[in-house]
């Protein structure tokens, strides 16, 4: 999150997708990465996989993203 600041001085824009995902990230049933900032993986030494709740908050972030822009740009 740190890095993102000094991104900011050279023009970054980021959207954050803060708690627009599903109710189930609250749930501490399995490991899981990602937050309000976006979406994550715990990456591991290699075996671990993308769990599917990680993968849809990916997935949710991207479409999040596409929708935002095409009200941009329609504006």
């Amino acid at each position: 999150l740190s890095a993102i600041t000094q991104l900011f001085h050279h023009g970054l824009i980021y959207i954050p997708i803060g708690y627009t995902f599903e109710a189930r990230i609250f749930k501490m049933v399995q490991v899981k990465d990602g937050g309000p900032y976006g979406a994550g993986i715990f990456a591991g030494d290699g075996p671990r996989q993308p769990t599917e709740l990680e993968l849809g908050r990916a997935f949710h972030q991207g479409k999040y993203i596409a929708a935002l822009q095409r009200i941009s740009i329609t504006q």
